[in-house]
């Protein structure tokens, strides 16, 4: 658990949940206003990330075409132009080759925590990024009315094995985020919350876009939910600690 004063990974998991995500040191040198670069990588491994993005792009093409159930493996393969052995390789499910864009998103919420400007609260840190996310439309908060992301929502939404892999995404995103508030099961009950908030915020910026109204329209009163459902949040796990 991140207390005040402690690293991540230095508690022994029994503070509060309060203090999971409200106070704590930053996991990086005081003084430093950016999160420490990350680690070179090397062109093997980035000329497997161009792989996994082709396949899935591939993928998701045909799927949005065709619908996600009337396309089998052994065509994405063949569009890719590999063995369907080696798709596995890279895709161990089906659903896997739909959702690989949120593989870039698992462990958002952690490096959020793990990189926040000195001083400021895991918490805070959260809902600063999430508003800036607000701001700049990105697809993961829901507010994003561009054609493509809307099909590929509807696609994802509308699809029960992808949304119950989804699912299992955010179980990833969760365990990561407890990590970085320093493990225990109070840390785990804090980002089980966090995560289910930026999860229903998101679902919900979505619903009222595929219902028809602008991502514009719709900014102003996402903002506000946001706002609305981080005080919810820091009072909840205040009262769980006092409880």
């Amino acid at each position: 658990m991140v207390m005040s004063g402690e690293k991540a990974g230095d508690g022994n998991g029994n503070g509060s949940v309060a203090g999971a995500v409200g106070e704590g040191a930053r996991g990086q040198e005081p003084g430093q206003g950016e999160p420490a670069a990350p680690p070179r990588v090397s062109l093997r491994e980035r000329k497997k990330q161009l792989t996994y993005r082709a396949i899935s792009d591939a993928a998701i093409a045909m799927f949005l075409e065709r619908g996600f159930d009337k396309v089998s493996v052994a065509e994405v393969a063949a569009a890719a132009d590999i063995s369907k052995p080696t798709l596995f390789r890279y895709f161990p499910a089906k659903e896997d080759l739909a959702l690989h864009r949120f593989a870039d998103h698992e462990d958002e919420a952690a490096r959020v925590v793990g990189g926040r400007e000195p001083g400021e609260s895991p918490l805070d840190a959260l809902r600063r990024h999430f508003l800036a996310g607000l701001d700049r439309r990105d697809p993961v908060t829901g507010l994003c009315d561009v054609p493509q992301v809307l099909a590929f929502h509807r696609l994802l939404y509308g699809t029960p094995a992808l949304v119950a892999r989804l699912y299992a995404y955010q179980g990833r995103s969760e365990a990561a985020l407890a990590r970085a508030l320093g493990g225990g099961v109070t840390a785990r009950l804090a980002a089980g919350q966090v995560i289910a908030v930026l999860r229903i915020l998101a679902e919900e910026n979505w619903r009222r876009i595929d219902a028809g109204e602008s991502a514009d329209t719709v900014y102003a009163g996402a903002v506000q939910a946001a706002e609305e459902a981080f005080v919810q949040l820091r009072r909840g796990l205040e009262a769980e600690e006092r409880g």
